[in-house]
């Protein structure tokens, strides 16, 4: 079996936080300016000439939303052999407010799935501030593979509701469980190789990064200003290390390491999120609607019960689904993104205990994309087609069982539902050609990296490692807790990064924003 499993269980970005659990817009997209943003000439210079038809297209906008113009961008389905066909890529763009932009500013909510068209038109009030939608073009794309772009297929909605949500046969971690979980696996595996019409080989960071400047040109500008956020400084920091004499003005929010690999990632992420639900926990006793009671060592101890208990014997929901330990996990993880779902979470936790489990699906739902009996994209798709060709193989049978090892000593709540399910990258259906490696994108400009102390999907030590690998790299801190820092209530660090990308200031490194 091979360790390349769940790799980065919840990295997502914005996207997971662009509307509120209610279901209701933080805040109304702005106005276009009129005129404003205007497409300058495509930038072809030091282009090579078998790229150069994508490099010098010219696009055409539509209006698509309050705000916004649409476009699509065809690039080379393989950079290797552009003659081996196309993809399209969907963007999204809302004006200038100012009406003379600085140029155009990219953005990328992360994933690797993410759907940045949908987040634009859904609130991009999340994804950047006024100061920035009046200084630039803000530009949002669903990267190859993705959304409204040519994207990774799977599963119709019942199809991928049984592969999230359906309990296995056999108890936790018996070969009955393992093998059902295997099996389904291996049929989503074969039914993304089946319906994807052979992009799958081409579905990686690098080549996204790469689609990037081609986005950049065609957009007219000579230098990529770039706003990337959890996964999206993974995408950021490839580009930079392929294009560092192109870099513009970079922030990179929730920095996530290059060289770690998938096993130290996935471990990460369960400390992670086992120290969140203790800050959770910490703050739930303080309330008189917490579940749970004494001590936060208590309470982390009921919640485990409460897992294993649901776990044995699941909860029927009013729609007629079970909820089952791993959903519950899902659930819990969803709400720890940001405190503003603690709420949430304490009604999800009291609803299980009492033997409900509406609430729990609605955070599950939440995180997964499931919007009625569909599903709002295909990010669940694209995330296992991204981390499948990212992550190298890593190792052997014994090589899990030390992971699990070290996981249920560092993160004991969090450990049995982390690496249990099956592994569709052990049966992808071509190999990865991503490494673990630092980059340095030596010759860039200064880049951002901002890290939350308190962040569960991209810890904070990978923003501090992937600052320090950067040759131009810049840290700043927001101490808190929840995924991301920029435009999330900390003044300190958004006006950091709006002095930057607006006017060139580049933060003091190191900046503590407490």
């Amino acid at each position: 079996m091979s360790l390349r499993r769940r790799i980065a269980t919840a990295v997502a970005g914005v996207a997971a936080l662009a509307v509120t659990l209610s279901g209701c817009l933080y805040a109304q997209i702005p106005p276009m300016a009129p005129g404003g943003g205007a497409s300058l000439a495509p930038q072809t210079d030091g282009v090579s000439a078998e790229l150069l038809p994508y490099y010098g297209q010219t696009l055409d906008w539509e209006e698509c939303g309050t705000g916004l113009d649409c476009t699509t961008v065809t690039v080379p389905r393989d950079y290797a052999d552009p003659s081996a066909g196309d993809l399209e890529l969907a963007v999204a763009r809302h004006r200038a407010t100012s009406g003379a932009p600085i140029g155009s500013l990219l953005t990328n909510p992360g994933g690797p799935g993410a759907a940045g068209v949908s987040l634009m038109k859904q609130a991009l009030s999340i994804l950047v501030d006024d100061e920035l939608t009046e200084a630039y073009d803000v530009i949002g794309f669903d990267p190859r593979g993705v959304g409204q772009s040519t994207a990774v297929t799977c599963y119709d909605p019942p199809e991928l509701d049984a592969y999230l949500y359906d309990i296995p046969p056999g108890a936790r971690g018996s070969d009955e469980r393992q093998a059902a979980l295997d099996q389904r696996a291996a049929d989503f595996a074969n039914a993304c190789q089946a319906r994807s019409d052979g992009i799958l080989p081409f579905i990686t960071t690098d080549n996204s990064a790469r689609d990037m400047d081609v986005l950049r040109a065609v957009l007219g500008d000579p230098k990529l200003n770039y706003l990337g956020f959890s996964y999206g400084t993974f995408l950021g920091a490839t580009y930079a290390g392929l294009f560092p004499e192109r870099v513009g003005r970079m922030v990179l929010d929730g920095g996530i390491d290059p060289t770690v690999s998938g096993s130290d990632t996935s471990l990460r992420q369960a400390v992670g999120f086992e120290d969140s639900m203790r800050a959770f926990m910490a703050d739930c006793l303080r309330t008189d609607e917490c579940p749970f009671a004494g001590s936060v060592d208590n309470a982390m101890s009921d919640l485990s019960a409460l897992l294993a208990r649901v776990d044995a014997r699941p909860i029927t929901a009013s729609d007629g689904r079970q909820l089952g330990g791993d959903t519950l996990m899902t659930a819990i993880t969803a709400a720890l993104y940001s405190e503003e779902s603690w709420a949430y979470l304490r009604s999800a936790l009291t609803d299980a205990v009492n033997g409900r489990a509406d609430v729990a699906f609605q955070l599950a739902d939440f995180y997964t994309g499931r919007m009625g009996d569909t599903y709002d994209g295909n990010t669940m798709e694209a995330f296992v087609a991204y981390n499948c060709m990212d992550y190298p193989d890593e190792g052997t049978d014994a090589d899990l069982a030390a992971l699990q090892e070290q996981l249920n000593a560092a993160a004991p709540v969090v450990a049995p539902y982390w690496t249990g399910g099956g592994d569709p990258c052990a049966a992808w259906p071509v190999p990865p050609t991503g490494v673990r490696q630092a980059i340095t994108a030596a010759g860039s400009p200064p880049i951002v990296v901002i890290g939350t102390t308190g962040d569960p999907a991209t810890p904070y030590e990978g923003a501090q490692a992937l600052a320090s690998q950067l040759s131009q790299g810049v840290l700043v801190t927001n101490v808190g807790e929840g995924h991301l820092g920029y435009n999330k209530g900390n003044a300190c660090v958004t006006d950091a990064v709006d002095a930057y990308l607006v006017d060139g200031t580049v933060p003091e490194d190191g900046l503590r924003c407490g």
